[in-house]
């Protein structure tokens, strides 16, 4: 075979025909577990050698949540935190610690997961969309636009690892008097400015499923700086009332008299997430090196648009978020890429189109869409205290930036364990596609 055919023969895509740049599909893209090792086993041992896997009281307790609390306090500047069965779980708490009900609207982005929706239509407020900006997080832009006489709160997502304009936004939130939740599910260890997510509103929360930045399998944390909020935090995670220093529940104080939904963080899960969190910075370190590796080499590509990042220190890295010119150069690009080996195991989403990333998006969540109910009198739509958002619609179209991103969007996991050449493997697939797909 001539240079000349081998050349063609390199370029020529391996969905075309040609040959692919690897066979060997990427590490798995869960972060922590790959970094899961002795440290997890011999807490979790400690907590099941003692016979004590409950966190208030057991025959020899561990203390395992009460450090993981203590020490991430000391870690990421929060005054107080409350490990919590889900970050979902989180999410309702905060609602509820806020007092959010019928005849409040809570603001949220486009570009969000599930859980942050359910939280508020099941505390019976009603959520609000407001667009996303370059950074795929709020636009403070408008979000000034969507604050209204029923607007109460904020939710802001840092989505996909990395906080957007997360200053601009509690300067908003300040100025309107509004209350602001930081989501940091898929940003754990992230920061803007050196100012760790979860300490720029009222309360923060954190999730540790297993997708996420450091993982106890399922877990979460709820964080905030006010005392008064943190006292209905703790009362309302378990069964509506804080414990005594023995582990029982106290009934006396009639601020915390209050309906818990019983989301307490097991031993065991704490063991997991305190071995976890203390590797987080290395885990959090692996996959940002690795993204913005692989972002250098390939700035400047015609036709490859990268997220906006505001501050790529804070960034914890386990995504690469990419636009396309369209959404059918969007869904060929990743097409490609599969095609050319960058690719998990089985079942893994390495790499897909914003398309296929399901309930992240609004107008791929069918129970806002339409506007579903748990009850069969419709609550909260039907609520006559929320009235006011009667014209209110979750259907494609009422987001352009959003709809846009979308549309023409493409994602990339960074796996926490990627090695030298499966980096390599990545520039080089995704250089190779461009120069077909892009050019």
């Amino acid at each position: 075979m001539s240079s000349n055919s081998a050349s063609t023969s390199a370029e020529q895509l391996a969905i075309d025909g040609g040959q692919p740049v690897r066979t060997a599909p990427l590490p798995w893209e869960f972060p922590g577990a790959g970094w899961m090792n002795e440290e997890e086993r011999e807490l979790v041992m400690r907590v099941v050698d003692a016979h004590s896997p409950f966190r208030f009281y057991g025959p020899q307790a561990q203390h395992m949540v009460d450090v993981f609390e203590k020490e991430w306090c000391e870690k990421y500047g929060h005054k107080h935190a409350l490990g919590v069965s889900s970050g979902t779980a989180g999410l309702s708490i905060a609602m509820s610690a806020l007092g959010l009900g019928p005849g409040d609207e809570v603001l949220v982005p486009g570009y969000l997961w599930v859980s942050c929706v359910s939280a508020v239509v099941r505390s019976g407020a009603i959520p609000r969309l407001v667009d996303v900006d370059k950074t795929f997080c709020l636009d403070p832009n408008d979000l000034r636009e969507k604050i209204g006489p029923q607007t109460r709160a904020v939710l802001c997502v840092h989505m996909s690892g990395a906080p957007g304009r997360i200053d601009e936004i509690a300067a908003l939130c300040r100025e309107n008097r509004l209350a602001l939740i930081e989501d940091c599910a898929q940003a754990s260890g992230a920061s803007f400015k050196g100012q760790a997510v979860g300490t720029f509103g009222d309360i923060g929360v954190f999730s540790f499923q297993l997708n996420k930045n450091m993982t106890s399998g399922e877990g979460g944390m709820v964080v905030t700086q006010s005392d008064a909020l943190f006292k209905r935090i703790v009362a309302l995670h378990d069964l509506g009332y804080p414990r005594t220093p023995a582990g029982r529940l106290d009934t006396s104080d009639p601020n915390t008299q209050l309906w818990g939904v019983g989301a307490r963080m097991p031993e065991l899960t704490g063991a997991m997430a305190l071995a976890q969190m203390r590797k987080l910075e290395k885990i959090t370190g692996a996959m940002r090196g690795a993204k913005w590796r692989i972002r250098e080499a390939l700035e400047g590509t015609p036709g490859l648009e990268f997220r906006h990042v505001p501050d790529p220190a804070g960034d914890s890295g386990p995504f690469m978020l990419m636009l396309l010119p369209t959404e059918d150069h969007a869904q060929r690009f990743v097409d490609a890429l599969k095609a050319e080996g960058i690719r998990g195991p089985d079942g893994s989403l390495a790499c897909l189109t914003m398309r296929d990333w399901g309930l992240h998006w609004y107008s791929n969540i069918p129970s806002l869409v339409n506007k579903r109910s748990n009850s069969a009198d419709g609550f909260p739509w039907s609520h006559p205290l929320n009235s006011f958002a009667e014209q209110y619609s979750y259907e494609h179209g009422a987001l352009p930036e959003c709809d846009a991103m979308h549309a023409r969007g493409a994602l990339l996991t960074i796996a926490s364990v990627l090695k030298d050449n499966d980096i390599n493997d990545i520039i080089t697939a995704i250089k190779k596609v461009s120069r077909a797909v892009l050019s």
